[in-house]
């Protein structure tokens, strides 16, 4: 194994120094905590009554009585959402699994879990950003009875994983461990199906077809198959140690799955303080599992989600991280995966090439990965270069593949896509961003041209009908941040501007909104910091202003006219946001939101220094 690369132990170490007194603070929680004690004999006798009313006999033994440490599992689950569909029966199996192991689990609570993948393009969208907190608030109030020794988190998609994430590491004390429920089988292929997005956006098929493709394309219980937020999330739960390893890409409803969901409820059992192998979630997620996290996204091309989720997720352990720190390590990881929208591949794919224990290896062995962190799995980073497998009915784990499988989908270091990671930060007169350019084509990295100015997704859509934007063009859709309206994904955008891109015309977008896993082949330039909302540079951009959006250089520029930013900000006219769908309950978020950078959190300090 090479040592570990400079650039990576400096951004650690800068990391560490700029949060020094607020992770004091936060590994304070768990200094004051005493685990070797069942946390429920610390109640009074009634409130202990309340915790075991419930349970089946054996359990209110243990329960009452014993020493068994107590389990609390948080669930995601609802059969509406593919992704959660599975996780109906998990508690059943956590349960069983849970008093083998001489402890009792009990569902704590449940979490929301929305669907961007319904609600993209309508009024609903502009709840996601902030269920994540809903999310970790909901999650606060399960684990709140304090009558838990350990948490199973049940989650998977966009918002759900970072929320359950933020909300346990507020019980710094308690030991975690995620559970999958793993993707769906592979559909219509992606790149198929994007073609036939874009055909309707053209108007060339009906909606009839249209359906029938993605009826083809999401088709069963699991996880979507292409790599936008939510599989972007099971690979930095790998990354951080947070699964059992290279949990996160076996399908659901196998037996495979279920002896790893078996495997991590034992194992939660393992590290309790009532044992002798405590590990508290605040002490698993520190500094260099982080930073783990940020590589993994560079390595595999991930969601620019995540540019959002992991400061927010990183604060609530106590760490501050911003945009630089992604570019830096950008520059040193090499791209090693390609799967859509990177490519034509899905997760399946990835995962028969040789999936997350391959990747880990190879960054591992060349110095690009903390290999020393904490994991719930046991034993450091090295375990998670491991895949399991079944043999007979024993769970066992065996070395990663020495060669990928399919190198069209996942390369060694010695043989990258690109010898730097795919996702960047834009920075200039405009303010700062990140764009993702490994899926735009090399000679599709650098647009300048004229402003076409937009307050939403929706007249962007009425233009293109039109025929107003067959032209060269910037698109700038201003508007859509989280102190705005609380900063949707503008996903239907991107088949009418791939469109454009297609008839020859030069465009790129430039958004204080978000794409994520919709971030396709157009150069965008996302998440804009500061907002339009708080008067940011973006809403000073008007119709015909030559801006220049340059992947390549990380520059976002308004090149003329020269006396642009004395102009006053546009006023946005947020009232049809403001009620309706549910939103009106949500003005709480958007009031105190921070900005992108720091997380785009309604409660963005939970450690005041």
């Amino acid at each position: 194994m090479a040592a570990l690369n400079s650039t990576i132990a400096q951004v650690t170490e800068r990391i560490a120094q700029r949060s020094a007194k607020r992770r004091r603070h936060y590994l304070d929680l768990i200094d004051a905590y005493d685990p070797t004690r069942p946390a429920r004999v610390k109640l009074a006798e009634a409130n202990q009554a309340h915790t075991s009313a419930g349970c089946a006999v054996q359990d209110k033994i243990q329960l009452l009585g014993g020493k068994w440490p107590s389990i609390g599992i948080v669930t995601a689950y609802n059969d509406m959402l593919s992704a959660h569909a599975p996780y109906e029966r998990f508690p059943d199996v956590i349960r069983k699994a849970a008093r083998e192991a001489g402890a009792v689990a009990q569902v704590a609570g449940g979490v929301p879990a929305m669907c961007d993948g319904v609600t993209q393009g309508f009024e609903g969208m502009e709840l996601s950003l902030f269920s994540r907190d809903a999310i970790a608030l909901s999650t606060a109030v399960s684990l709140s009875h304090a009558t838990f020794d350990a948490a199973l988190l049940l989650g998977i998609c966009d918002k759900i994983v970072p929320g359950l994430l933020i909300g346990a590491l507020r019980f710094p004390w308690l030991p975690a461990i995620l559970v999958p429920s793993g993707p769906m089988p592979s559909g219509l292929p992606n790149k198929e199906k994007a073609a036939r997005r874009q055909l309707f956006a053209e108007g060339k098929i009906g909606r009839e077809e249209l359906l029938k493709a993605e009826a083809e394309s999401y088709h069963a219980p699991g996880t979507c198959t292409f790599y936008g937020t939510a599989n972007s999330n099971q690979m930095m739960m790998e990354m951080m140690g947070l699964h059992m390893p290279s949990a996160a890409f076996v399908p659901p409803n196998n037996p495979l799955r279920d002896a790893l969901t078996i495997a991590a409820t034992k194992r939660a059992a393992e590290i309790t303080g009532l044992g002798s192998d405590y590990r508290p979630i605040g002490r698993v997620v520190d500094e260099k599992a982080i930073v783990n996290a940020m590589i993994g996204l560079m390595a595999t091309g991930g969601s620019t989600n995540h540019f959002i989720h992991l400061p927010a997720i990183a604060l609530a352990a106590g760490i501050e991280i911003n945009w630089d720190d992604f570019e830096e390590l950008s520059h040193v990881t090499p791209l090693l995966a390609r799967i859509y929208p990177n490519g034509s591949a899905d997760v399946n794919h990835f995962h028969d090439a040789g999936g997350m224990a391959f990747l880990v290896r190879e960054l591992l062995d060349a110095g690009l990965l903390h290999g020393d962190i904490v994991t719930v799995g046991g034993g450091s980073l090295a375990a998670y270069a491991q895949e399991p497998f079944l043999a007979g009915e024993t769970l066992s784990w065996r070395d990663a593949p020495a060669v990928s499988g399919d190198e069209s989908v996942l390369r060694g270091v010695r043989k990258p896509f690109s010898a730097d990671g795919g996702l960047r930060l834009m920075a200039g007169g405009l303010g700062r961003a990140c764009v993702k350019v490994s899926a735009v084509a090399e000679d599709k990295r650098v647009v300048e041209a004229p402003a076409l100015v937009f307050d939403s997704q929706a007249d962007v859509q009425a233009a293109f009908k039109r025929g107003d934007l067959d032209r060269d063009c910037v698109l700038v859709v201003c508007g859509q941040g989280p102190r705005a309206n609380g900063m949707p994904e503008l996903h239907k955008l991107m088949p009418l501007i791939g469109a454009l891109q297609d008839r020859g015309f030069k465009v790129a977008l430039v958004t204080d909104g978000r794409l994520s896993g919709a971030s396709g082949k157009v150069l965008s330039a996302i998440h804009v910091t500061p907002e339009a909302a708080e008067g940011g540079p973006i809403a000073k951009v008007r119709d015909g202003d030559l801006i220049r959006v340059d992947g390549e250089a990380g520059a976002l520029e308004v090149l003329a006219p020269a006396d642009w930013r004395e102009r006053a900000p546009s006023q946005l006219n947020l009232a049809a946001n403001a009620r309706g769908m549910g939103r009106e309950l949500f003005a709480l978020f958007r009031h105190n939101a921070c900005s992108a950078e720091r997380g785009g959190s309604a409660f963005p300090d939970y450690d005041p220094i």
